[in-house]
């Protein structure tokens, strides 16, 4: 099972507001810089965290994106829910009528295991947390920070 790039852009975007909290707006075109990725298409990401409320843009000279709320308080199932919405592995766990056997499949309970196992590591991660391993991983690289 993979993380669509929606997903993966769109947490690695908000990785990088968190890591800056406190420190200004970032434009997406230094967002996108730094990720090594489309302005346009992170552009889009970010109308869809913003709408969501988990973003807020500021609009002037210096402007760009900054969370809408503390890292600490932003959960990882709310960024991949604004950007994924469902993150069960087959429709069944979410829709039991998608398939005829889905009360008596063995399989679903597994997929929901799953999608049970993903949720419980998105809720309790929050941005701060994130943003504090990414630190420590900049602090132990070779490679020179942003």
């Amino acid at each position: 099972m993979k993380m669509s790039t929606k997903g993966r852009y769109g947490v690695r975007a908000m990785l990088q507001l968190a890591v800056h909290y406190g420190q200004g707006p970032l434009s997406v075109k230094r967002i996108a810089d730094r990720m090594d990725v489309s302005a346009k298409y992170l552009d889009h990401l970010m109308a869809a965290l913003r709408m969501a409320g988990l973003i807020r843009s500021i609009r002037k000279a210096h402007g760009g994106y900054t969370l809408a709320r503390s890292p600490k308080e932003i959960k990882l199932s709310e960024v991949i829910g604004a950007l994924e919405g469902s993150i069960a592995p087959v429709d069944c766990v979410d829709d039991a009528g998608a398939c005829q056997q889905a009360d008596f499949c063995a399989a679903r309970d597994l997929w929901r295991e799953v999608r049970e196992a993903m949720d419980n590591v998105l809720e309790s991660t929050t941005l701060d947390e994130m943003a504090q391993r990414q630190k420590e991983k900049l602090d132990h690289s070779v490679v020179p920070p942003d």
